[in-house]
């Protein structure tokens, strides 16, 4: 090939690829341009004959063909997105408590209850009381604090000028302790029972939304904050749950064996800061219960 063709047939080249660039895909080229194209350049070029012009595609990369959309799959809707809507509180709690009632996580529990004690009250209440655990009088009735502890936090409300239908009470576990071998008294939960269980309290407070709780005796503080601590260190002092604010006080089974004026005044100021804390009405009376202890 003489340099002069090459030198032609490069130009010719970068021009069609420059009209490639450009979108171009068609140019018109006469048939006798073509046959010179093709065959080997005579010595003397002849000047072609006019011809009809033709149509010379330039080939243009073409991008494959993006593969085509699967269809969405239809999942079956999670058992959580089959709860009731958030805003739904009568709803939402009445669902947690028929699967706390059918609750079988720790057999040795659901073996020996009588009933699942899962919380009673208002749920709309901005004051939410947790103890521990069942005792056999809670496990006998379904409602927890129904027993001689029971009737002291009952008074214990109602001298805050409230009654047990205007909050709620719930215990860390929703079963009564087991107690083998025994005809008689109680047992404290052990971490793994109060782990187990903790979810559904969980769930309570997320669906109450109260205001303040008011942690009763050292297990209760234990299962939610999983602390050791001895009640007499934290009780009176303020700590926060899931950004709950908790007031930790004694167990009213512990007013119950301890009978001292003292002992009962403390509760009484724990008390007296979740009523400021509510911003509660607070008499003269009530600031002066136990003043003198």
């Amino acid at each position: 090939m003489s340099e002069p063709f090459r030198q032609l047939l490069e130009a010719a080249v970068t021009h069609l690829e420059d009209l490639a660039a450009q979108g171009i895909r068609f140019v018109p080229v006469s048939a006798g341009t073509l046959a010179a194209l093709a065959a080997t350049p005579p010595p003397r070029p002849t000047p072609p004959r006019p011809s009809p012009a033709v149509r010379v595609p330039i080939p243009v990369p073409i991008p494959p063909p993006a593969p085509a959309a699967k269809p969405a799959a239809t999942k079956t809707p999670p058992a959580a997105a089959q709860t009731p809507p958030a805003g739904d509180k009568e709803a939402r709690m009445a669902a947690l408590r028929a699967r706390a009632l059918a609750c079988r996580q720790c057999e040795h529990l659901a073996a020996s209850r009588k009933n699942v004690v899962f919380g009673v009250g208002n749920i709309h209440s901005p004051l939410m009381f947790v103890g521990e655990a069942p005792g056999a009088d809670e496990d006998t009735q379904g409602e927890p604090f129904v027993g001689r502890a029971g009737q002291l936090l009952t008074r214990i409300i109602q001298t805050m000028g409230l009654d047990r239908n205007r909050v709620y009470i719930a215990n860390i576990l929703k079963c009564r302790p087991d107690t083998p071998g025994q005809t008689a008294g109680n047992r404290k939960p052990t971490p793994a029972e109060m782990h187990t269980c903790l979810p559904h309290l969980l769930e309570q407070i997320d669906i109450i939304q109260p205001r303040v709780i008011v942690a009763l005796g050292a297990t209760a503080i234990e299962g939610l904050f999983g602390k050791t601590e001895g009640i007499t260190r934290l009780r009176g002092r303020w700590m926060e749950f899931h950004g709950v604010p908790v007031m930790p006080t004694y167990h009213p089974a512990y007013l119950l064996r301890n009978q001292a004026l003292a002992e009962k005044r403390k509760v009484w100021e724990d008390v007296l800061q979740v009523m400021a804390r509510l911003e509660m009405p607070i008499s003269a009376k009530q600031r002066a219960y136990f003043q003198n202890a």
